[in-house]
């Protein structure tokens, strides 16, 4: 329908709310300096992530995968009153850089910042979560789901990120890491304990929501 996926976006990012110049920052910092900054969920994501979190007003979110932070901001935009988000980040070269981004935005006392195994983290963190985004390793993300869907109220939402696969999901032979994406969905799409479905957004947004 669409043959040109980049006029396509730039219409997309026309017609919704525009970056904030943080945002456009992160944005522009990391295709820059990143040797992988197409990893970054980028504008029209963003605005996604940002809405789907002012849908929920959660509480309390956690972000597994930071990068540079651009994704962590637009989820708290979503925060209510009083709430927090916990993001987990194993690149410690990427600390002092993500960390100032923080520092600059309005939601700096209501971000923490960690860096470790997602595995060793997690456990660390106490209490429930409203709001899940999973945006990392994509062999482990079945084990992160597994990991915290009994921490997720009803109405809570864990959003999964890069499902399709740049396409690669519909393969008759896929490689081992596409096997592990479409595992992944095939068990959500038989979990009868959420709503779900997929967002044909970039590479694919998993939206669950826990009934």
């Amino acid at each position: 329908m669409f043959q040109n996926e980049e006029l396509l976006n730039s219409y997309l990012e026309s017609t919704c709310d525009e970056e904030s110049q943080l945002l456009k920052k992160i944005n522009r910092d990391t295709y820059l300096r990143q040797t992988k900054p197409h990893m970054l969920s980028g504008h029209y994501q963003g605005r996604v992530l940002s809405l789907l979190s002012k849908l929920a007003s959660p509480k309390r979110i956690l972000e597994i995968g930071t990068f540079t932070g651009y994704a962590t901001l637009c989820l708290a935009e979503g925060l209510v009153e009083g709430g927090e988000i916990h993001t987990i980040d194993i690149d410690v070269e990427l600390q002092e850089q993500v960390q100032q981004y923080f520092n600059e935005s309005p939601y700096r006392e209501q971000i923490h910042y960690h860096i470790g195994d997602a595995l060793d983290v997690i456990p660390t963190i106490e209490g429930m979560f409203d709001l899940v985004f999973i945006d990392a390793d994509k062999k482990r993300n079945l084990i992160y789901y597994d990991l915290l869907i009994d921490r997720i109220p009803s109405g809570g939402l864990i959003l999964i990120d890069n499902v399709l696969w740049k396409g690669k999901v519909l393969e008759d032979k896929p490689d081992a890491q596409t096997d592990a994406i479409k595992d992944l969905n095939t068990t959500l799409a038989k979990d009868n304990r959420v709503n779900k479905l997929i967002l044909p957004i970039r590479d694919g947004l998993f939206v669950l929501r826990k009934k």
